[in-house]
C-alpha cells in the first residue's frame, strides 16, 4: 500500500522519456527548457535524425514537428507507424497551424494528440501529466 502511494505522487515521471522533433533549434532548446526538470528529454532536428536516435534510445513519447523540410512529420509518422519496434510509441504533433483544415490534416494521421505551438510552459506541462496518466499505471 505505501509503494502505490508514492508511485502516485509524480516523482516517477522524470522516468519517463520524451523525444523531441523539430527542425527549428531554437523551438527544440525552449521545450527541453521546459520539459527537462521532469522528464528525460532527448532531441531530433529532423525526422531521419529521429528515426536514427530511436534505434538506440527508447521513448515514452515523440513530440513531433508536423512542418519540417525533407522529411516532414506526417512521413515520419508513417515510417514509424510501420516499423514493428517503434509503432507503439505514442506521438503527439507539435504544429503551428491551428484553421481547421490544417487541425483535420493532422487528425486524419490518427496520431496520439496534438499541440499548438503557441502553448504554454504550464499548459503544456498539464497536458503531457494528463497524457501519461491516460496511459495507466505501469
Amino acid at each position: 500500500m505505501g509503494d502505490n502511494m508514492f508511485k502516485k505522487s509524480g516523482a516517477s515521471s522524470y522516468n519517463k522519456r520524451i523525444l523531441i522533433v523539430d527542425d527549428d533549434p531554437n523551438y527544440l532548446k525552449l521545450i527541453r527548457e521546459w520539459l527537462k526538470d521532469k522528464y528525460k528529454i532527448y532531441m531530433a532536428n529532423s525526422g531521419l535524425q529521429a528515426i536514427k536516435l530511436l534505434g538506440i534510445n527508447n521513448v515514452d513519447l515523440i513530440l513531433l514537428d508536423y512542418e519540417m523540410p525533407i522529411t516532414s512529420g506526417p512521413q515520419v509518422l508513417e515510417m514509424l507507424r510501420t516499423d514493428r519496434e517503434l509503432s507503439k510509441i505514442p506521438i503527439i504533433f507539435l504544429t503551428g497551424k491551428s484553421d481547421k483544415d490544417s487541425v483535420m490534416a493532422v487528425l486524419a494521421l490518427r496520431p496520439d494528440g496534438y499541440i499548438l505551438k503557441t502553448i504554454e510552459k504550464d499548459e503544456l506541462l498539464l497536458k503531457l501529466d494528463n497524457f501519461f496518466d491516460s496511459q495507466g499505471a505501469e
